[in-house]
């Protein structure tokens, strides 16, 4: 009994023998893999010992993580590039602007150039929307150009003294100027510290001016808004002078026409004795036809008198002589109508006759009314100019005074720290795709 028990006890179940097939089986399947691995030359498979072949134990691993196994030299130097161009000098920078820039207040004016036209606008608020013509535009360039330049920045170091009023306050020798520095130098700085904008369609122009103190910055801003305001009142006065100089220049060269003309008419008169050659001429044809008339009559007359009378009585006698007298009367005034000469040149064979003396005074007459004519429009000219003058001055039209600033607006110390930054990563960007493409392509 005991015995038949303990064989029914060893006796091998179905299920466990066919788990031990099937381990067995996946056995034998992993060592062939491993076997195929080994031919294809596989570090993770094992190798098969073959006659003749040395097998060598595998290395131990080192104390070294997998990602600094994978670091190589360029590695190495892209960091230390990065480090050294973007890292260090953007912590540089921004250290700076966070606890060494000083601080910069500013003061900003707005101002306009008009000019008054005839028809000025009936309030104030017209006058300073009225549209700027090219003539103002055209100054208020000149007056942007004026602020910018060298005379303005040489003006105001004279006043204020750029070097004390900009001196390096701590250790900023950035936003500093220096000391005993030439003008150009000073017009560079000049030119950082203010700036100008201006709007062409309304004609508005804007000075902004940067300082290390807020009443400095505002007194500058109101020395540019006074020198310019100079400069446009010269401006208007130099146009209104050239005006009036040119309408004045006008009128003296008519009054000298004006004159000639008069004097060579008076001279003419003073030869020919009479005041218009064609009344003179007028008074010679009525004349000639009156002795005409009366010769006529004395023809007639005497026929009469010698159907009558003999030729030796006293009326005939008479009749004739006076027939004789008159004929002799009209053939001077024949003479002298059409020899056009008088009684004071009677002798002078050169003397023109009426036609040449009423060609000559007609000619006289002409450029003494035209020369009248030319000097009244220059004198209506010269009055209109002084008009014009007075009524298109221009002007510089101040509608925000200098300000003066509570709170310091620069240096703007997020942004440039940023901007460097941003410049920089750039920068070192670019030259590290520039190495590899060289690199590939090499």
């Amino acid at each position: 009994m005991a015995a038949s028990k303990d064989a029914a006890v060893n006796k091998p179940d179905p299920a466990q023998a066919a788990d031990k097939q099937k381990t067995a089986k996946a056995t034998a399947k992993s060592k062939g893999i491993a076997v195929l691995e080994g031919l294809l030359g596989k570090e993770s498979a094992p190798v098969i010992p073959l006659p003749g072949r040395k097998v060598e134990p595998p290395k131990k691993a080192g104390w070294q993580p997998k990602w600094l196994k994978k670091l190589r030299w360029r590695h190495a130097i892209i960091g230390a590039s990065f480090l050294g161009l973007v890292a260090v000098p953007a912590t540089l920078a921004s250290l700076y602007m966070a606890f060494i820039a000083a601080d910069q207040y500013h003061s900003t004016a707005s101002f306009a150039v008009r000019s008054i036209e005839g028809g000025a606008s009936s309030d104030i608020l017209g006058m300073f929307t009225q549209a700027s013509g090219g003539s103002t535009v055209s100054d208020s360039y000149i007056l942007m150009d004026y602020i910018l330049s060298e005379r303005m920045a040489a003006d105001a170091d004279r006043r204020f003294k750029l070097e004390d009023v900009y001196a390096t306050r701590g250790l900023d020798y950035f936003y500093g100027i220096g000391s005993d520095l030439p003008i150009e130098d000073k017009l560079a700085y000049w030119r950082d510290m203010v700036k100008v904008s201006f709007d062409h369609a309304s004609g508005i122009m804007q000075v902004t001016v940067k300082a290390f103190e807020p009443k400095q910055a505002q007194e500058i801003t109101q020395f540019i808004v006074d020198q310019s305001d100079n400069l446009v009142n010269s401006l208007s006065l130099s146009a209104r002078n050239d005006v009036l100089r040119a309408a004045q220049d006008e009128v003296l060269a008519g009054e000298a026409r004006l004159s000639k003309a008069r004097a060579g008419l008076r001279d003419y008169r003073d030869k020919s004795q009479e005041i218009s050659p064609e009344e003179g001429a007028k008074l010679a044809v009525q004349l000639i036809g009156g002795l005409e008339a009366e010769l006529t009559k004395l023809n007639a007359d005497l026929a009469t008198a010698k159907s009558q009378m003999s030729d030796d009585t006293p009326r005939i006698r008479v009749l004739k002589t006076r027939i004789e007298s008159l004929e002799q009367q009209l053939a001077v005034e024949r003479q002298r109508l059409g020899a056009g000469e008088s009684a004071s040149a009677a002798s002078d064979p050169n003397s023109p006759d009426v036609a040449g003396r009423i060609a000559e005074f007609e000619e006289l007459e002409t450029e003494r009314e035209f020369a009248e004519r030319a000097y009244t429009a220059a004198l209506g000219s010269l009055e209109k100019a002084r008009i014009d003058a007075n009524n298109r001055q221009r002007y510089l039209a101040l509608f925000i005074e200098p300000t003066l600033s509570q709170m310091a607006q620069y240096p703007s110390r997020l942004l440039n720290a940023f901007l460097l930054t941003l410049g920089l990563l750039f920068a070192w960007g670019i030259g590290v795709m520039g190495y590899y493409n060289i690199r590939d392509r090499a």
